[in-house]
């Protein structure tokens, strides 16, 4: 209890929360003596503190201060003014103007005392504004997603109109020639404009521009899997082709050898969108192959990636070690490089130095150190290792081990206390081990430097607003892999329909992983030198799951069909 001289007068909100018991007078007098001190309101500096529960705290406030409280989740704000108040009100105050009703602003916000912002807001707009309390953390998402579909405009790129306008471009500055081109050709450049927004919102992640003798063919990877999206005549081929060439620094006039660049998307101030380009000469004309790297629609986080529960576990306890090595494989286009990133952003702090090379960077992440290889300028991924050795480091990444310099670099830097990431293209975990003695690394090294061994696919999610089950004869789940015990429990598979709001029945991607720790047991077989499947002998021992039933396990959670799983698992 505060001495007589430092009692603070409480306010008619301290009052009513020390009342009902949410509070303790002390409790109140110190958040009381905090907020003067700031400046600021005790409503203000109480909900900083967390010391009541959120939703608590802005039911009582709306009581007390008289103000209408709105579950902002059940808004729909598609149609929100934010023009009227511009993004930097917004972010500066977290303020989120939901409607105008004639000369009335309705602003939601999760301080009511905060007349400054209130006060701004109708200086800007001239309008009376009309304050709606919403949840702080509520509304903190709501203005994120208000904000992300500000930056994105597609919605209003629908219309065929001002599709020449949309702001794409190499990633250094334009050159007259892209202007002249622009102007001449402007069907070409509404057409490109309007097949990258297309791809960007249907989640490709690859665009396909194909000639062929007497059609001219654009395909998207959805989703792992092309879908022809339209057949442009044969005839535009070539226009097309330069077009793409000039934006991504190309030389237009060489048609007789393939040709890499990158080119950007500029959706808004806050969000722009990365693209690599390759054209290839064909017999009929140059197809070009556009990979979107938007950074924006990776999710790193560990929770998101797919593993079963202890493969989470497993995973978190491989990246929590500071030395050893971990190798991520599968075929291209398997997730490798997002597994891969999930550990470096989990590991991002400011108490490391962590270093990336890589052919090409296809991830920013701030706060690490990421390097293109330049094969041109000798800058490989074994000179930049090396490189990466002299510069204090804690983590490296390397994209791909594809020699055994890189090799042998590699796992030396992770046996002098570097805990080293990287890739190798084998088609499971026990493979990788002996790929690497294959490539010449000493049983020993092989044994003591890597840690742990994840093979990986991505397989397509069931939509589940339209997945549906299905029925399968016992017969035909055991030859598929499932346990007797599994099927006797009862078994639910679904397969795909297809829908609106899916992409022939699958919506998204999960992985599956097989991971296989190099264990004690594991090393010494190495060491005798053992073979490939004396390994796959011992990892079942070990209870290690193959990607087949990895697979299968999503399949019983309702997560994915079987067609899909015999799919991605080639069996």
């Amino acid at each position: 209890m505060a001495t007589p001289d430092k009692v603070v007068s409480l306010s008619g909100l301290a009052q009513r929360l020390v009342r009902d018991g949410d509070i303790d007078t002390s409790t109140a007098e110190n958040v009381q003596s905090k907020a003067l001190g700031k400046n600021r309101s005790f409503y203000s500096q109480l909900r900083r503190s967390n010391t009541v529960k959120p939703s608590r705290l802005i039911r009582v406030a709306s009581e007390e201060f008289g103000v209408p409280l709105l579950d902002i989740d059940a808004v729909d704000l598609e149609n929100a003014p934010l023009e009227l108040v511009g993004l930097k009100t917004i972010e500066k105050h977290e303020i989120l103007p939901l409607l105008r009703r004639g000369t009335k602003l309705y602003v939601a916000t999760a301080d009511p005392t905060n007349s400054r912002a209130l006060e701004e807001v109708k200086f800007h707009t001239g309008l009376g504004v009309e304050v709606i309390l919403a949840e702080h953390s509520k509304l903190q998402a709501a203005i994120e997603a208000a904000q992300q579909s500000a930056d994105t405009t597609l919605a209003d790129l629908e219309d065929e109109e001002g599709l020449e306008d949309i702001d794409v471009s190499a990633e250094e500055e334009d050159t007259g020639e892209d202007t002249a081109l622009q102007q001449i050709d402007t069907p070409i450049v509404r057409f490109v404009n309007k097949t990258l927004l297309d791809a960007i919102k249907r989640g490709a992640s690859d665009i396909h521009l194909e000639p062929y003798e007497k059609k001219y063919r654009v395909r998207f990877r959805v989703d792992g899997v092309l879908h022809e999206m339209a057949s442009p005549p044969v005839s535009l081929a070539g226009r097309i082709a330069a077009r793409i060439k000039i934006l991504s620094r190309l030389d237009i006039a060489e048609r007789r050898v393939p040709q890499d660049g990158r080119m950007k998307l500029h959706l808004s101030k806050r969000r722009s969108i990365d693209f690599r380009v390759s054209t290839l000469p064909t017999i009929y004309g140059e197809k070009v192959v556009i990979r979107i790297l938007d950074a924006g629609s990776d999710i790193l986080d560990v929770e998101k990636l797919g593993f079963e529960p202890e493969q989470r576990d497993l995973y978190r306890k491989a990246i929590s070690v500071p030395y050893g090595t971990i190798l991520v494989t599968g075929p291209t286009g398997s997730g490798k490089t997002v597994t891969l990133y999930t550990a470096l952003n989990a590991l991002n702090s400011p108490e490391r130095n962590i270093s990336t090379v890589e052919d090409p960077v296809e991830i920013n992440l701030t706060g690490i150190n990421q390097v293109n290889i330049n094969e041109r300028a000798k800058l490989t991924f074994a000179s930049t290792l090396r490189a990466f050795l002299r510069q204090d480091p804690d983590v490296i990444m390397v994209g791909e081990i594809r020699d055994l310099e890189t090799a042998n670099i590699a796992i030396k830097a992770s046996q002098t206390g570097h805990l080293v990431l990287s890739t190798l293209h084998t088609n499971d975990a026990p493979a990788t081990l002996t790929r690497l003695l294959n490539m010449g690394i000493a049983p020993f090294n092989v044994a003591s430097a890597v840690h742990l061994i994840l093979s990986q696919r991505l397989a397509r999610k069931l939509c589940e607003k339209c997945r549906h089950p299905i029925e399968i004869p016992e017969n035909a789940l055991r030859e598929s892999g499932f346990s007797e015990e599994t099927i006797s429990e009862g078994l639910t598979v679904y397969s795909a329909k297809g829908c609106n709001i899916c992409t022939d029945g699958y919506r998204g991607r999960t992985g599956i992983f097989q991971m296989m720790p190099v264990t004690e047991e594991m090393g010494e077989l190495i060491m005798k030198g053992g073979n490939q499947h004396d390994i796959e002998k011992q990892a079942r021992k070990e209870g290690v799951l193959d990607l087949r039933q990895a697979g299968l396990l999503k399949v019983k959670a309702g997560i994915t069909s079987l067609e899909e799983i015999e799919r991605v698992t080639n069996l």
